[in-house]
């Protein structure tokens, strides 16, 4: 079963229309990028009167549906994971609450998929990666269908042990690169997203390995920039020609910039079936997407992070903003047209989850009720992590699928006060801004050119969707708090 094509929009035409507006908007070694915190105030024009720049495809989030160990140490044998481990109303309710962001048709539209990890049950051959508890993917399908997404992100952290010269999902690296084992290792992994897609699961985007380079205590497979270009060289075809509406994308960690990507880059044929490049710019600063460029060596295709979160175990007041910045940074200096956090939800059992999470759930295992380790929480029930839901949480509700960004003219490109325009699929005009300063406020003059009313709504790392009164335009006057996320909705 192919994917559809989103609202009969072409992905392929969207993204490489994309990568044409990134051209247009290299960054100017003149860019005034400025964080000091003595700024107070700015002025502002949504240029609603140029032409289109960007399609925003839509948000992505990763989703753990079996178990790793704490602080991300080894693969247990235990089975838990999410929507597996919660109760059929909790299901229902991370269905609505979160995946579709409480709006009525739909929220996020990518769950990443990490194949040998989260998704490593073998058939007795050990090639073939299956369901390692009964319903797996069903479950999984209920959530892309119950919460409004479009399909999964699927990526190999490893491929099945019995292609691995260890036969092991941890560590080791493809048995061989001859082309008659290539070509087997490719019809295997169609295999791989034919079995998801059997049980209704659709197929979006698709990666050959997350970060090619890596060696950790769970699943991972080491590949060389040649036996990578080898190995893509041999499944890229096989799975675009199977699953035309795909996005592929390389190399998950550092796109076009690695040796492994510059190695595709170089390859006319690897290169002809590359869709995007993608990144992980994990919990770094948003001033980073305004003084790199990461379009410059993307041959024309588009880039994005599908990789964002905190590796130190914790989140703060200060990284709620960082994020939400993060993804406006992204699609606003990158013209990315789409940003993943890494995971929905995150057992209490897990050092991790604090930086990871959108939300925490309790697994069975955990007989914790300790007054510091969520002692209103039952077990197979879910709450949020707000430091960091806050942070995606408006994007999700406001930036509709194939919503298109428009440019915001700025009096001083500041890195603490950011600003991202776009018009909904339905024509709505809508902006974000930002603060980040944790002890001033800022105010906004921002000329929207139309005399509509806008209606804002205020997030940050205790607040979520709170109304603030409307204000009529064309310029609108709008002092964000320290330390604020908030989107302006033309009404009705």
């Amino acid at each position: 079963m192919t994917t559809p094509e989103p609202h009969g929009i072409s992905r392929r035409s969207v993204l490489r229309g994309a990568a044409v507006a990134g051209a247009g908007a290299a960054i100017s070694p003149l860019l005034n990028l400025s964080t000091a915190s003595a700024a107070t105030a700015g002025n502002y024009t949504i240029r609603f009167d140029q032409a289109r720049k960007q399609t925003i495809l839509g948000l992505g989030f990763e989703i753990q549906s079996d178990s790793i160990g704490s602080g991300n140490n080894g693969l247990p044998t235990t089975v838990s994971g999410v929507p597996f481990d919660l109760t059929p109303a909790e299901r229902t309710r991370f269905y609505r609450q979160l995946v579709k962001g409480d709006r009525a048709d739909r929220g996020f539209r990518y769950c990443r998929l990490a194949l040998g990890l989260y998704h490593r049950g073998l058939d007795p051959t050990g090639k073939h990666i299956i369901d390692r508890y009964p319903g797996q993917t069903e479950l999984l399908a209920q959530m892309i269908s119950q919460g409004g997404m479009e399909g999964v992100a699927a990526e190999y952290w490893s491929p099945a042990p019995g292609w691995k010269s260890n036969n092991s999902y941890i560590s080791g690296r493809i048995a061989s690169v001859q082309p008659a084992f290539l070509d087997q290792l490719g019809d295997a992994m169609v295999g791989d997203l034919d079995y998801l897609s059997a049980r209704g699961v659709p197929i979006s985007m698709w990666g050959l390995q997350n970060e090619p380079d890596a060696s950790n205590t769970y699943s991972t497979c080491q590949y060389t920039p040649e036996d990578y270009l080898k190995t893509f060289k041999a499944v890229a075809p096989k799975i675009k020609a199977r699953y035309p509406g795909a996005m592929i994308h390389a190399d998950s960690r550092d796109g076009w910039e690695s040796a492994w990507g510059k190695a595709v880059a170089a390859d006319p044929a690897a290169l002809s079936h590359v869709d995007a490049w993608s990144f992980h710019r994990i919990g770094s600063s948003s001033n980073e997407q305004m003084t790199r460029n990461y379009t410059s060596g993307a041959a024309g295709r588009p880039v994005f992070n599908n990789e964002f979160e905190y590796l130190d175990n914790r989140t703060s007041d200060d990284r709620t903003i960082n994020t939400a910045q993060s993804i406006m940074n992204w699609m606003t200096f990158q013209n990315s047209p789409t940003w993943f956090w890494l995971h929905a939800l995150k057992p209490t059992t897990n050092a991790e989850s604090p930086g990871y999470s959108l939300g925490f759930w309790r697994p069975p295992s955990d007989t914790d009720f300790g007054p510091d380790h969520f002692p209103d929480l039952p077990v197979g029930h879910w709450t949020w992590n707000p430091q960091n839901w806050n942070a995606v949480a408006g994007f999700v509700k406001y930036l509709p699928w194939n919503s298109v960004r428009y440019h915001v003219d700025e009096s001083a490109v500041l890195g603490d006060q950011r600003i991202m325009a776009w018009r909904t699929p339905e024509g709505k005009p809508v902006f974000a801004v930002t603060n980040r300063s944790a002890t001033q406020p800022f105010t906004y003059t921002v000329n929207t050119q139309t005399a509509a009313t806008f209606q804002g709504h205020r997030y940050g790392p205790a607040t979520n969707n709170q109304d603030i009164p409307a204000l009529t335009g064309p310029t609108l006057t709008i002092t964000v708090p320290p330390r604020s996320i908030e989107f302006w909705v033309r009404t009705p």
